[in-house]
Formats: structure tokens, C-alpha cells, sequence
């Protein structure tokens, strides 16, 4: 509901500005979220770091499974000539190992998830200040973003993002624009 009347104030404040013949004409951009998401490259290089920080987590979490399983099949091969109280141990520490790993699958579900929604934090917040300078070098007056259901090819400014960010990303020079306060926060990434 809230984004109808933001829209809304859009299109008011746009025809304002259309209907007074004092005001400058109003410069007006779009960047494509979703595909400077897909195309940046720190995009890339975030899922590499957390690939290779989560990756000796994940490998041991496969390696209990592996026990477990190795353990499930002992019981179902031997099960028959144990006694009784080998079977009820074995069968105990199956669902103890079990039961660990369920933690250990948990625990690292989470912390990942944490660590991703940290890098995505930094990604955004990089992304926007780029994209205000950008808007501020070409002197746009409103840049748009979600929500946008069409855009003309001639106000979408989401290649020039895409190049600063390949450019902050080989190390040259950064955006030296000093980033306005966003009114709104980063919407929270899709999991």
C-alpha cells in the first residue's frame, strides 16, 4: 500500500513539474537491480569468499554423514549376530551422531546465512554509492529502481553502474562522489 502512494507522489510531483513552466525539466533514471546484481563483479567474488570460509564446515558435515551412513549399514549387515546390547549402543550412537549433525547442519545454515546477508550488505551499500554518483556526475534529478514495470533504453543508466563497479572492482579509481543518505534502507535480498 505504502509503494502505491510513494508511486503516486512520483507521478504528482512529475506532472508539477510538467505543468509549471519556470521548472527545468526533470532528469530521471533507472537502474536494473536484478541485473546488476546478476552482472557485478563483486557479486562473484562474495559467493567465492564465502565458498571458501563455509567449505571446511561443509566438508565435515559430509564426512558425518558418511559415518552415519557407514554406521546405518553395519548395524543393518551385522545387526543380526550382535548381541543385543552391541545393537541397542550402536543404535543409540547412530541417533546421537544423528542428532549432532542435525545441530551442526543448523548451526552452519545459520551462521552462512549470516555471513551471506553481511556481504550482500556491503554489496548494496556499494552499489548505491555508485549509482549516486553516477546520478550526480550526469546531474540526474530521480533515479528509479524496483518497481519499475518499463523503462526507455535512454534513461537506464544500469551499464554505466555495472562499469563503475568493474572498475572499484580492479582496484582504480572509486566513485569520488560522496554518497547522499538513502531515505529508504536496502530492501533485504530475496532467500
Amino acid at each position: 500500500m505504502s509503494k502505491r502512494y510513494i508511486y503516486l507522489g512520483i507521478i504528482l510531483l512529475c506532472s508539477l513539474f510538467a505543468t509549471t513552466g519556470t521548472a527545468k525539466e526533470l532528469k530521471i533514471g533507472f537502474v536494473n537491480a536484478v541485473k546488476v546484481m546478476e552482472q557485478a563483479p563483486q557479486v562473484s567474488a562474495a559467493n567465492s569468499r564465502l565458498e571458501r570460509e563455509f567449505e571446511p564446515r561443509q566438508r565435515e558435515i559430509a564426512n558425518g554423514q558418511r559415518d552415519i551412513k557407514a554406521l546405518e549399514d553395519k548395524l543393518n549387515k551385522d545387526g543380526a549376530i550382535m548381541s543385543e546390547a552391541q545393537s541397542r549402543d550402536m543404535s543409540r550412537d547412530i541417533i546421537n551422531k544423528k542428532r549432532d549433525l542435525k545441530r551442526q547442519q543448523d548451526e552452519f545454515r545459520e551462521d552462512y546465512n549470516i555471513r551471506r546477508s553481511e556481504e550482500l550488505d556491503k554489496l548494496q551499500k556499494q552499489i548505491i554509492e555508485v549509482i549516486q554518483a553516477v546520478a550526480k556526475e550526469q546531474s540526474y534529478d530521480l533515479i528509479l529502481s524496483d518497481g519499475v514495470v518499463w523503462a526507455n533504453d535512454g534513461i537506464d543508466m544500469t551499464d554505466q553502474v555495472l562499469k563503475r563497479l568493474g572498475i572499484a572492482r580492479s582496484g582504480t579509481a572509486a566513485p569520488t562522489a560522496k554518497p547522499a543518505r538513502s531515505a529508504t534502507p536496502p530492501r533485504e535480498p530475496a532467500e
